[in-house]
């Protein structure tokens, strides 16, 4: 017992001196002015905290230790994380779009733990998840926020409450949680080219003029680089991108995920500041007390996750138009390839050819290949190959169109491409053919 008491004292310590650390960072970048001459230098502070902060949230070592999570198990063709502020609204709104009972109340804190509750839209099924409100500094455990976060990065989509009540500033508050936490909302990953290397030293290029890293941005590069002792490296900018960009891609650990902005409790603003608030991107309006606008929330939650419906037809039947395939772009792609996968493993290898009906197509029906990219509510009718062709193409041999075993290719000597000919003078007697002309071996 006190050798674990020991052990905890000292995890507690190491932990404390990393968040020391990370507010001088801080004091100190927020007394730097900003300007060409001192990005170098906040390239610099700003690696510094992201790497502070990975040693923070993701702790190494002997004393790393499993904490205690949410176990729900992924369910239906996409998920949805309910974030927000404690009492904004989060359980009704559950209660409304699935069914599914949760407790609500008057008082913050009511939900404890996950709630999983399921929408069954267009044919598909999309699992919610209500969550417990998270506060300020829960990307570093308060309140069961890591927990929270966790969560959040394994959702499709953000579904983020605020009270329309309550000045702006939470959602700020919200935002800057869940960017400490590594994950990155409503942005795509930077187009930036970063590979190490043995030996080389580095190499920095740019196709397009940076605006963003000050007035030497390769000297801003290599001072960052240095900070994470990368000396051997290529990295190629194919866009203009800021300092931040650089160390996601050198961290690997970000996660980009899409997030929509739910103010509630509409019935108590007025109409003003209804329009002010609905005219901001990614945001919607509506009151769960009232069940105003409900329906619309659920409609942009499925334009935002992007799902496509595909459905399978068999040769002389009707397609099923029952039980979809569903695929969505961040999970594997919307290609014949990963339909094929979602129906059978093997199915891929056994793939021969396929012929699609749908807004896809030029014409109807078009014979499409694996890479063919799909739409929504598509028909797919997979043709496979025989079981002659498959056995084949196993043992490393192919077949023409008539089944027959085809031959390989006879290699033309590289002197005379034209093949052997009774016509070509190789330097000995030119064979007589009874006709005139050079054929006949007359100059």
């Amino acid at each position: 017992e006190e050798r674990q008491a020991e052990e905890h004292r000292g995890r507690d310590t190491g932990k404390m001196g990393v968040a020391e650390k990370l507010a001088e960072l801080q004091l100190e970048m927020a007394r730097t002015q900003k300007n060409k001459a001192t990005e170098g230098h906040l390239g610099i502070l700003k690696a510094k905290m992201a790497k502070l902060r990975t040693e923070l949230l993701e702790p190494t070592g002997p004393t790393k230790q499993a904490g205690e999570g949410f176990d729900v198990v992924k369910y239906g063709d996409a998920r949805i994380a309910l974030i927000g502020f404690p009492s904004v609204g989060k359980s009704t709104a559950l209660a409304l779009l699935t069914g599914t009972e949760s407790e609500a109340a008057a008082y913050e804190f009511t939900t404890l733990t996950c709630i999983p509750g399921v929408i069954h839209y267009k044919g598909t099924k999309i699992q919610l998840l209500d969550l417990p409100g998270i506060i300020e500094g829960a990307a570093s455990g308060k309140g069961r926020g890591r927990q929270v976060i966790a969560v959040a990065k394994s959702a499709d989509l953000v579904l983020m409450m605020l009270d329309a009540t309550k000045p702006d500033a939470h959602r700020a508050q919200l935002e800057q949680e869940l960017e400490t936490a590594m994950i990155r909302l409503n942005k795509d990953p930077p187009n930036i080219y970063f590979k190490k290397k043995k030996t080389g030293g580095v190499k920095f290029n740019n196709m397009v003029p940076l605006t963003k890293m000050g007035a030497t941005p390769g000297d801003t590069v290599y001072r960052v680089l240095q900070e994470y002792r990368i000396h051997n490296c290529e990295v190629v900018f194919r866009g203009d991108y800021a300092i931040d960009d650089l160390i996601d891609i050198i961290e690997g650990n970000r996660k980009y995920v899409k997030c929509l902005y739910c103010y509630n409790k509409a019935d108590a603003v007025t109409m003003e500041e209804v329009e002010v608030l609905a005219s901001q991107p990614n945001s919607i309006v509506v009151s769960c007390h009232l069940n105003l606008n409900m329906d619309r929330l659920v409609s942009r939650m499925w334009d935002m996750l992007a799902m496509i419906r595909i459905y399978t037809r068999r040769r002389g039947e009707p397609p099923d138009l029952e039980e979809p395939t569903v695929l969505t772009a961040g999970r594997g792609g919307v290609n014949v390839k990963v339909m094929c996968m979602h129906l059978h493993k093997d199915l891929l290898k056994e793939f021969k050819y396929a012929l699609c009906w749908g807004q896809s197509c030029k014409h109807a029906p078009q014979r499409v290949g694996k890479d063919h990219e799909l739409c929504d509510e598509d028909v797919i009718q997979v043709f496979k190959k025989t079981a002659k062709q498959y056995g084949m193409e196993k043992k490393g041999k192919t077949l023409t169109k008539q089944g027959c075993i085809a031959e390989p290719k006879k290699e033309v000597d590289k002197k005379d491409k034209r093949g052997p000919s009774s016509n070509r003078h190789d330097g000995g007697p030119a064979k007589n053919t009874g006709k005139m002309g050079k054929s006949a071996g007359f100059a």
